[in-house]
């Protein structure tokens, strides 16, 4: 089983992926706007207008990842497509009875955070397809910031390869211990990725010693 090891990444609370798109703002301002013209019942209108303005934070809580939510521009691009799409089919319609059209909104917030997440793991799955570290860029869900996230790929297709690839992780760990001294990088268990130890070193053991951390 391929297994990635993320590197230099802690979780925090975020705003919401969509959030950072650049139509968000004005698309949902234009939807919370126009929320009173969707249906026949006064009671969906505060109920569907709490949905539209919580939309970014309730997305994060929704989220349940154990990685933080940093998304490739590309991916969240396609996000926003399909979920303004939905949107706007939603509101083309006319007058819907009784809790027709915060059932709908809450419908398309339950995809949109299927899709973020799936956006998210699908990039940290890519990276297996690498050897050694790798590097992808991302936009910050927290800050709508450019990021980047760094991971280990496992797919070497030589021993050599392999060896290679596990000296840049010792040197990446020591390089990244060395510019923040106040975390405790180095540890006995690294031992099994001691240049000694290469030779026999098999890839269920550099998982076990690397999924400790």
């Amino acid at each position: 089983m391929a297994l990635l090891l993320c590197l230099g990444m802690t979780a925090a609370l975020a705003r919401g992926c969509l959030h950072c798109h650049n139509n968000f703002s004005d698309r949902f301002s234009f939807y919370r706007h126009h929320v009173n013209l969707k249906s026949w019942w006064v009671g969906d209108i505060p109920v569907s207008g709490a949905l539209l303005t919580e939309w970014s934070q309730d997305t994060m809580r929704e989220l349940h990842l154990a990685i933080p939510a940093e998304i490739t521009r590309e991916k969240l691009e396609q996000v926003a497509r399909i979920v303004y799409q939905k949107m706007d089919q939603l509101y083309q319609g006319k007058m819907y009875f009784p809790g027709y059209f915060p059932n709908e909104l809450r419908a398309i917030f339950r995809e949109q955070v299927h899709l973020i997440q799936n956006a998210i793991i699908e990039s940290r799955i890519d990276c297996q397809r690498h050897c050694g570290i790798f590097q992808y860029e991302t936009i910050s869900c927290n800050n709508c910031t450019d990021s980047h996230v760094v991971c280990f790929g496992y797919n070497c297709e030589s021993s050599e390869q392999w060896e290679a690839a596990v000296q840049g992780l010792l040197s990446y760990i020591s390089d990244w211990h060395k510019q923040d001294t106040s975390m405790s990088l180095v540890s006995p268990s690294f031992t099994c990725l001691e240049p000694q130890h290469l030779a026999n070193l098999t890839l269920e053991n550099a998982s076990e010693c690397l999924t400790q951390h």
